[in-house]
């Protein structure tokens, strides 16, 4: 599916469905360097369950036009830009990692227009190791590769993967090194230069649910516990055994169990 945002084309999977505008929108935002596809496990699982699902490429991202944003609370601004533009009164998001800063600060301006937030691999700070920043900058394959070790936890490594036939890090190494140059380390420079995640997260009013994987070596899940603790005592936290950040693709089928289970609690 393509829209204008900005006289830009932009491109969000919908799951192989046709969406509907009068079902619930759900809107997955991808996290750093990456794009829709690593939504390809949820969002045709949402889509036939009466969800209308988008999993968006972020400007200068997979399949959309335009370049990647600078920080965060840009982006955010312009996610809200493109609910508009698909002419949904109320959305439903979902982000992973960088994606789930954009989606908390968009949720916080939306106010009630946004209801229901889920966030993955999520924390207040995302500092990011040095070698990785500069490889990003400088050595593409190199940052994926350590992206991709980084993310995954201990079973992805030696061949434990939910979809048979596929190797889990050596796609997430190609997912990254097919990034247009100076994607990742835009990206990067925005999360290590985002603050007050606190502030924002307080701001949020709707029903809220942080999924967390407990080997998870990019945002900790004690990260991710202060932060959901941040949002309000009523926050779900969804906490996964043997799961990184790579969350979407080493526990497909919890992941998209929680988001349903968001979504509907929401529409009641």
């Amino acid at each position: 599916m393509i829209v204008e945002v900005d006289d830009l084309a932009v491109h969000a999977a919908t799951g192989g469905i046709d969406p509907e505008p009068d079902q619930p929108t759900v809107v997955l935002v991808h996290g750093a360097g990456m794009d829709s596809t690593i939504w390809s496990l949820q969002t045709r699982y949402l889509a036939h369950r009466g969800l209308r699902a988008l999993a968006i490429d972020l400007p200068g991202h997979g399949r959309s036009d335009g370049e990647p944003m600078a920080t965060v609370g840009e982006t955010a601004d312009w996610l809200i830009r493109y609910i508009d533009a698909i002419g949904a009164d109320v959305v439903h998001l979902v982000g992973h990692s960088m994606g789930a800063l954009i989606a908390m600060e968009a949720a916080a301006r939306l106010g009630a227009r946004c209801s229901s937030l889920t966030l993955m691999g999520v924390a207040g700070r995302m500092p990011v190791h040095p070698q990785l920043l500069g490889d990003a900058a400088d050595d593409l394959p190199a940052a994926a590769a350590l992206m991709a070790a980084w993310s995954h936890a201990k079973p992805a490594h030696i061949g434990h993967n939910p979809t048979p036939g596929l190797w889990m890090t050596g796609g997430a190494r190609a997912l990254v090194e097919r990034s247009d140059p100076g994607v990742l380390a835009t990206d990067f420079a925005a999360c290590a230069a985002y603050d007050g995640a606190d502030e924002v997260a307080a701001a949020v009013v709707c029903p809220t649910t942080v999924i967390i994987g407990r080997s998870d070596k990019m945002t900790p899940a004690k990260a991710g516990r202060a932060m959901a603790a941040s949002l309000g005592p009523d926050t779900d936290v969804v906490e996964l055994d043997e799961v990184g950040h790579s969350m979407m693709t080493e526990a497909p089928r919890a992941v998209r169990q929680a988001i349903v289970d968001t979504v509907r609690s929401a529409v009641g």
